[in-house]
């Protein structure tokens, strides 16, 4: 049913599951088309919804936030919402067209020269007005970056807005004398200071099975490694104390990551920030890194025991029957389900006791705060 009021509400925006929980595609107001995207939970309640929207969208939207937040707590359905959606995006547009004026001749002229005095070679990309630009960036390692900027017509009184993959908060520091070279040396200032948190992880990502992110950006701090099968090692790393030992979380069953920890514990005064990341890790662990020369990273992604699948959505299996003979991997969601389902299985709290649906041994499932 709900699948269907969307279907009249908005043609073009497409559900990308089964269960209706992502919707994808666009908007389409006043001969324009608007990307964006919907992340429903697993209970579809609109409070807890993720609205991922393009920077035209956004930039529509701005000063309707607090608006479209209220309509989604009271808002009875997804199809609800975005009709009233669409009604706000249409008064936003008609009162960004009232406001909207065009930039003074001068705007143009001071424009090319900046990026004449910049380089042309640096520009990516620019649009047929003049007020979105993208210029490509190379640290002193090599490693490109992209920079976006957002011009509006009171350049260059007003700074433009400008975006980067960086793990680290960035604003520019502008005054009306200000030039896209400005921009330019502080966003490089800003790589610099990153060097040795990408040496780091750049290091990680050519040397180890990265399992998750599969293709991690520049602003990405965490990287879960492959240990063995069914074993791994999460570390988030401080962008701006790259050389200090980061967050680490262990995955896998509790006879192989119980010792896993008790040697970090142990080994913490091993952590030498003079040595890499890498060597570090392999130093308080006494452990060598499965290489990528000798094994696939299938080897280390096991499906899930009850839906046959490795990646959920956006979650892949991260519970684990504890049994040395078994070792199981298991989506939470889909334990979730199946203990729930047994009339054996019992909640404590926030842990279901239950067996498992291999072995048919003891397992337990800490449950998140939503789902608990």
């Amino acid at each position: 049913m709900q699948n269907a009021s969307m279907l009249r509400q908005c043609p073009l925006l497409v559900p990308q599951d089964l269960h209706g929980r992502v919707y994808d595609g666009f908007l389409s107001l006043q001969d324009k088309d608007f990307r964006v995207r919907i992340n429903l939970p697993a209970d579809l309640q609109l409070q807890n919804a993720k609205i991922q929207c393009s920077w035209p969208l956004k930039n529509a939207l701005q000063g309707y936030q607090h608006i479209l937040k209220q309509r989604l707590q009271h808002s009875p359905n997804l199809a609800s919402f975005m009709m009233e959606l669409k009604t706000i995006l249409e008064a936003a547009l008609k009162n960004t067209n009232v406001l909207q004026t065009p930039p003074a001749p001068q705007y143009y002229s001071c424009l090319v020269k900046d990026i004449e005095d910049l380089g042309w070679d640096k520009l990516l990309f620019v649009d047929t007005d003049f007020s979105t630009i993208n210029l490509k960036i190379e640290d002193s390692c090599g490693r490109e970056h992209l920079i976006k900027l957002k011009l509006n017509a009171k350049y260059p009184n007003e700074a433009p807005d400008c975006s980067i993959e960086l793990p680290v908060p960035f604003a520019i520091s502008w005054t009306p004398k200000s030039t896209l070279q400005n921009i330019y040396n502080q966003v490089l200032a800003t790589l610099e200071s990153l060097k040795d948190f990408w040496d780091a992880l750049d290091e990680i990502d050519k040397n180890t099975w990265v399992l998750e992110p599969e293709k991690p950006t520049r602003s990405a701090t965490m990287r879960r490694i492959a240990l063995g099968t069914n074993v791994s090692i999460t570390i988030d790393l401080d962008p701006r104390h790259p050389t200090m030992l980061p967050e680490c979380y262990f995955l896998g069953a509790d006879h192989v990551v119980n010792p896993l920890k008790d040697k970090l514990n142990s080994n913490i005064h091993l952590w030498d920030p003079e040595n890499g990341l890498l060597q570090n890790l392999k130093d308080v662990l006494e452990i060598e890194f499965p290489l990528r020369s000798n094994l696939e990273k299938a080897d280390f992604s096991m499906d899930c025991g009850i839906c046959y699948a490795y990646r959920l959505e956006s979650a892949i299996p991260d519970q684990v029957c504890d049994d040395p003979r078994c070792g199981q991997p298991f989506h939470q969601a889909c334990l979730y389900e199946w203990l729930r389902g047994l009339p054996s299985s019992r909640q404590s709290f926030n842990v279901m006791y239950g067996e498992c649906p291999y072995c048919n041994k003891p397992i337990t499932l800490k449950l998140s705060a939503k789902r608990s």
